[in-house]
């Protein structure tokens, strides 16, 4: 059945899978510390912002380029990483990608410039795509649908426990030891998970190669006119998106008067990144029985109610709004990965190439597009652009995600 005709939606669709899904530990295991890595490198500048701009002598929007240089990289490099896993493999990319990820991080730590830091961020860009594009492939690949959502949603906690451990690692390293010693300590991390990778992901066994590179090329007009999939892709661009306004403009909130917080204290407020690793296993589990739709609406739920939370002045009540909104985006993150591989009818990690490039655009205009309004009207018009870019994407959500059924 044509997932991208809309005469499917006048067919009968099969019951949803009732046998209990098995996920072997090696696979998730692998998953969850594939996507670990990555975003431990991802992330990890962002609790140290305001000691960058102080060290390197910078402003809000130069050093705010060493969050946004590796999403602008990636965005750039992901669909060519997908056809290249489509033509060649699948873990030999993923593995590689995680032991050279390990020399721009030790770079970093050496840079001695803004502008040689962000050219070291970029490159770690330039590696992560081969990571975590190519991971949802091989979910995609190796799993029917059912059991796939229910692997995106372990794979997409380690993906959060990443993003949380980078912040908090650098954050309390920075605050300590320097920021240099902060890259040295994620470097190092960064091996370790790419060791596990090796040893515990396995050889990937379903997978088909395409047989020329005409064949791969051909699948990029097939994804781009798969309305399913255009609107999964601009899902995919929200969810970043409001991930990136909320955390860099409310770093610079909170490290202003009069919270004044350091490095340390803001990367541990990244413990709310625990709220998604909890939340994207349930959210899976209830996308492969009940259906996507309720997932979506319920997230949007818990984000607006974060948000709201966020603009009250205790820190507590601040905190515990950045806890709901997290959770409701990893949910909305949670099913668009999922629902990538299943979407796409061919070339695969192709079509999740094309899903992390909007995905990562998303997470640059983010991280740029609301500075004019942090100048203007505060952190008020930061959250109220995050609405406004959630409300598109639940719009969305609904005409895409129309059935109860995974498959």
């Amino acid at each position: 059945m044509s997932l991208q005709s809309s005469s499917a939606d006048f067919k009968i669709e099969p019951k949803p899978e009732t046998r209990p899904v098995v996920i072997p530990r090696r696979v998730a295991i692998g998953c969850a510390a594939a996507g670990f890595g990555a975003f431990l490198n991802m992330w990890c500048t962002q609790p140290m912002l305001p000691v960058l701009a102080s060290s390197l002598h910078a402003g809000l929007a130069a050093t705010n380029n060493t969050v946004t240089a590796p999403l602008i990289a990636t965005a750039m490099i992901a669909p060519f990483s997908g056809a290249l896993s489509d033509r060649f493999g699948r873990k030999i990319f993923i593995s590689g990608a995680a032991f050279l990820l390990v020399l721009p991080t030790l770079l970093c730590a050496m840079a001695s410039s803004l502008e040689m830091l962000t050219i070291c961020r970029f490159a770690q860009g330039l590696l992560l795509p081969f990571i975590f594009t190519i991971t949802i492939a091989y979910i995609a690949d190796e799993f029917p649908p059912a059991t796939a959502t229910r692997l995106a949603g372990i794979y997409m906690s380690g993906t959060i426990s990443g993003g949380f451990s980078g912040r908090l690692v650098s954050g309390f390293v920075a605050e300590f030891f320097g920021w240099r010693a902060a890259f040295f300590a994620v470097g190092l991390i960064s091996l370790g998970v790419a060791l596990l990778v090796l040893f515990m992901l396995p050889r990937e066994k379903q997978f088909r190669p395409m047989t020329s590179w005409g064949q791969t090329l051909h699948s990029f007009p097939d994804h781009l006119t798969n309305r399913k999939l255009l609107g999964n892709y601009l899902i995919g661009f929200g969810v970043l998106f409001s991930l990136v306004c909320v955390f860099t403009f409310l770093n610079f909130r909170l490290a202003g008067a009069p919270y004044s917080l350091g490095p340390a204290a803001l990367g541990s407020i990244f413990t709310v990144y625990l709220g998604g690793v909890a939340i994207s296993p349930i959210a899976g589990r209830v996308a492969a029985t009940r259906g996507r739709r309720p997932v979506m609406v319920a997230a949007f739920g818990l984000t607006m109610a974060g948000l709201a939370l966020t603009l009250l002045s205790p820190l507590p009540v601040i905190i515990f709004g950045v806890l709901l909104a997290v959770c409701g985006i990893f949910a909305q993150q949670t099913v668009a990965t999922g629902y990538t591989g299943i979407a796409a009818r061919t070339a695969k990690s192709t079509a999740a190439g094309l899903y992390v490039t909007a995905y990562y655009i998303g997470g640059s205009f983010g991280g740029i597009l609301p500075t004019a309004a942090w100048h203007e009207y505060g952190w008020g018009g930061c959250a109220a652009i995050t609405v406004a870019v959630q409300l598109v994407m639940l719009g969305t959500a609904l005409v895409v995600y129309r059935r109860k059924q995974v498959t």
